[in-house]
Protein backbone atom coordinates (compact mmCIF):
# COMPACT_ATOMS: atom_id res chain seq x y z
CA UNK A 1 0.00 0.00 0.00
CA UNK A 2 1.44 2.99 -1.24
CA UNK A 3 0.53 6.64 -1.58
CA UNK A 4 2.01 8.52 -4.05
CA UNK A 5 2.05 13.01 -4.13
CA UNK A 6 1.34 14.24 -7.26
CA UNK A 7 2.13 18.53 -7.54
CA UNK A 8 1.52 20.81 -10.22
CA UNK A 9 3.96 23.42 -9.80
CA UNK A 10 2.93 26.98 -10.68
CA UNK A 11 4.44 30.39 -10.14
CA UNK A 12 2.01 31.31 -7.58
CA UNK A 13 0.35 28.31 -6.64
CA UNK A 14 0.89 24.11 -6.18
CA UNK A 15 -1.97 21.85 -7.05
CA UNK A 16 -1.72 18.95 -4.85
CA UNK A 17 -3.13 15.32 -5.82
CA UNK A 18 -3.60 12.17 -3.86
CA UNK A 19 -3.52 8.74 -5.25
CA UNK A 20 -5.53 6.26 -2.97
CA UNK A 21 -3.49 3.42 -0.69
CA UNK A 22 -3.20 0.96 -3.55
CA UNK A 23 -1.22 3.97 -5.43
CA UNK A 24 -4.29 3.24 -8.52
CA UNK A 25 -6.58 6.52 -8.38
CA UNK A 26 -5.35 9.91 -8.09
CA UNK A 27 -7.56 12.44 -6.68
CA UNK A 28 -7.33 16.40 -6.13
CA UNK A 29 -6.91 17.55 -2.99
CA UNK A 30 -5.54 21.35 -2.09
CA UNK A 31 -3.53 24.07 -3.47
CA UNK A 32 -0.73 25.59 -1.74
CA UNK A 33 -0.23 29.15 -1.99
CA UNK A 34 3.76 29.92 -2.46
CA UNK A 35 3.11 33.55 -1.29
CA UNK A 36 1.00 32.37 2.61
CA UNK A 37 3.54 29.05 3.41
CA UNK A 38 7.01 27.81 2.73
CA UNK A 39 6.25 25.35 -0.08
CA UNK A 40 8.69 22.53 0.88
CA UNK A 41 7.24 22.87 4.55
CA UNK A 42 4.12 22.58 3.13
CA UNK A 43 4.98 19.44 1.02
CA UNK A 44 6.36 17.50 3.97
CA UNK A 45 3.97 17.95 5.99
CA UNK A 46 1.05 17.09 3.47
CA UNK A 47 4.02 13.86 2.98
CA UNK A 48 3.81 12.97 7.01
CA UNK A 49 0.05 13.26 6.86
CA UNK A 50 -0.94 10.97 4.73
CA UNK A 51 1.97 8.47 4.23
CA UNK A 52 3.34 9.24 1.02
CA UNK A 53 5.96 7.31 -0.11
CA UNK A 54 6.90 8.87 -3.41
CA UNK A 55 6.25 12.46 -5.26
CA UNK A 56 5.55 13.36 -8.79
CA UNK A 57 6.15 16.89 -9.88
CA UNK A 58 4.27 18.13 -13.34
CA UNK A 59 7.05 18.51 -15.70
CA UNK A 60 5.86 21.01 -18.35
CA UNK A 61 7.55 20.59 -21.51
CA UNK A 62 7.11 22.49 -25.05
CA UNK A 63 5.29 20.35 -27.48
CA UNK A 64 8.46 19.12 -28.91
CA UNK A 65 9.06 17.57 -25.78
CA UNK A 66 12.16 19.87 -25.01
CA UNK A 67 12.59 21.66 -22.03
CA UNK A 68 12.62 25.54 -21.13
CA UNK A 69 12.55 27.78 -18.59
CA UNK A 70 9.64 26.27 -16.50
CA UNK A 71 10.94 22.89 -16.89
CA UNK A 72 14.17 24.08 -14.80
CA UNK A 73 12.03 25.61 -12.56
CA UNK A 74 10.13 22.43 -11.95
CA UNK A 75 13.37 20.21 -11.75
CA UNK A 76 14.43 22.59 -8.94
CA UNK A 77 11.28 22.37 -7.17
CA UNK A 78 11.45 18.68 -6.91
CA UNK A 79 15.04 18.55 -5.48
CA UNK A 80 13.60 21.33 -2.86
CA UNK A 81 10.63 18.73 -2.07
CA UNK A 82 13.38 15.64 -2.33
CA UNK A 83 15.72 17.41 0.15
CA UNK A 84 12.68 18.55 2.88
CA UNK A 85 11.04 15.32 2.74
CA UNK A 86 13.27 12.80 2.52
CA UNK A 87 11.46 10.90 -0.63
CA UNK A 88 12.02 10.06 -4.05
CA UNK A 89 10.54 12.35 -6.70
CA UNK A 90 10.06 11.46 -10.18
CA UNK A 91 8.72 13.76 -12.88
CA UNK A 92 5.61 13.50 -15.19
CA UNK A 93 5.10 15.49 -18.58
CA UNK A 94 2.03 17.85 -18.14
CA UNK A 95 1.62 19.10 -21.19
CA UNK A 96 -2.38 19.72 -21.80
CA UNK A 97 -3.14 18.85 -18.46
CA UNK A 98 -4.47 22.39 -17.85
CA UNK A 99 -6.50 22.52 -20.49
CA UNK A 100 -7.75 18.73 -19.93
CA UNK A 101 -8.50 19.56 -15.82
CA UNK A 102 -10.61 23.36 -17.48
CA UNK A 103 -12.17 21.45 -20.09
CA UNK A 104 -13.47 18.73 -17.30
CA UNK A 105 -14.51 21.78 -14.95
CA UNK A 106 -16.40 23.39 -17.85
CA UNK A 107 -18.12 19.91 -18.65
CA UNK A 108 -19.03 19.77 -15.32
CA UNK A 109 -20.89 23.04 -15.15
CA UNK A 110 -18.65 24.59 -12.69
CA UNK A 111 -18.59 28.80 -12.74
CA UNK A 112 -15.48 30.73 -13.78
CA UNK A 113 -14.31 31.55 -9.57
CA UNK A 114 -14.76 27.71 -8.92
CA UNK A 115 -13.00 26.74 -12.00
CA UNK A 116 -10.01 29.42 -10.98
CA UNK A 117 -10.11 27.82 -7.42
CA UNK A 118 -10.11 24.02 -8.31
CA UNK A 119 -8.51 24.47 -11.71
CA UNK A 120 -4.60 23.39 -10.01
CA UNK A 121 -5.75 21.02 -7.84
CA UNK A 122 -7.33 19.21 -10.81
CA UNK A 123 -4.68 19.61 -13.26
CA UNK A 124 -2.27 17.99 -10.07
CA UNK A 125 -4.55 15.03 -9.95
CA UNK A 126 -4.54 15.05 -14.01
CA UNK A 127 -0.84 14.51 -14.23
CA UNK A 128 -0.40 11.73 -11.25
CA UNK A 129 -3.33 10.03 -12.84
CA UNK A 130 -1.12 9.72 -15.81
CA UNK A 131 1.44 8.97 -13.89
CA UNK A 132 0.06 5.88 -11.91
CA UNK A 133 -1.53 4.79 -15.72
CA UNK A 134 1.79 4.26 -17.09
CA UNK A 135 3.05 2.45 -14.23
CA UNK A 136 -0.13 0.41 -14.93
CA UNK A 137 0.96 0.15 -18.65
CA UNK A 138 3.92 -1.08 -18.25
CA UNK A 139 3.48 -3.32 -14.94
CA UNK A 140 7.24 -2.67 -13.86
CA UNK A 141 6.94 1.12 -13.39
CA UNK A 142 6.69 4.34 -15.01
CA UNK A 143 8.78 5.64 -17.29
CA UNK A 144 11.28 7.78 -15.71
CA UNK A 145 11.52 11.89 -17.21
CA UNK A 146 15.22 12.07 -15.69
CA UNK A 147 17.61 13.93 -17.47
CA UNK A 148 20.35 12.21 -20.01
Amino acid sequence: MTRILGLDPGERRIGVALSDPTGTIASPHSVVDRRAVDPAVAVRELCEEHGVERIVVGLPTGLSGNEGPSAKAARTFGELVAKATGLPVEYQDERFTTVTAEAALLEGGLSRDRRREVRDKVAAAVILQTYLDRKDLNGDGPVSLERD
